[in-house]
């Protein structure tokens, strides 16, 4: 299912992600700039902490990149996930090693899912004015759970990025999530 993409407000339906293979999600988001600012929202530990995940990146092909995951902490205040994530109620890591990397216009490596297999996640920059369109592809996502988990994690993740990058205090990052997956079971039906 395709759905128009490419506004600025968390809220514009406009955003959800498109599904343009079945195992592929994609969102595209005018963010605030420059470029340079976005970029090391994506590769820095301590800002990408702020919004998906801390960790190191190694920022060649083939440098391993860590995600250090604490989603309950995202949004400054304690969040405890819903039953299903109680696994992720305290910090979590997921590995992978970057595959592409052309600062400040492309970053790309791999993510591990829990299907076993590795996917892969590129972020594209382009300069639009004063902002920044990001495009984000989520590729080679196996398992449905994992497609649907994947497209409200990004989903949320990005939110909290723009909502970071223009200065406001974004939503916490459970509830917002668990929305977001009951809307993607409706819009990514199984296949």
């Amino acid at each position: 299912m395709n759905v128009p993409t490419g506004t600025t407000t968390r809220t514009d339906p406009q955003e959800y992600l498109t599904r343009p293979a079945p195992d592929t999600l994609r969102l595209e988001r005018l963010l605030p700039g420059p470029i340079e600012r976005v970029w090391s929202y994506l590769t820095d530990s301590e800002k990408r902490g702020q919004w998906l995940a801390s960790g190191e990146m190694d920022l060649r092909v083939g440098g391993p990149v860590e995600h250090v995951f604490d989603n309950s902490n995202l949004a400054g205040q304690e969040d405890p996930p819903p039953a299903k994530y109680a696994r992720h109620a305290s910090p979590s890591t997921l590995r992978g090693r970057v595959t592409a990397c052309e600062p400040p216009h492309l970053l790309a490596y791999t993510w591990g899912e829990s299907s076993g297999t590795d996917s892969l996640v590129t972020f594209e920059l382009q300069r639009q004015g004063e902002q920044v369109l990001l495009v984000l592809t989520h590729s080679r996502i196996v398992a449905h759970d994992d497609l649907i988990g994947a497209a409200a994690g990004w989903h949320t993740h990005i939110g909290i990025l723009a909502d970071r990058l223009a200065g406001r205090q974004p939503p916490r990052f459970w509830p917002t999530h668990t929305r977001l997956e009951a809307e993607y079971e409706q819009r990514i039906p199984r296949t």
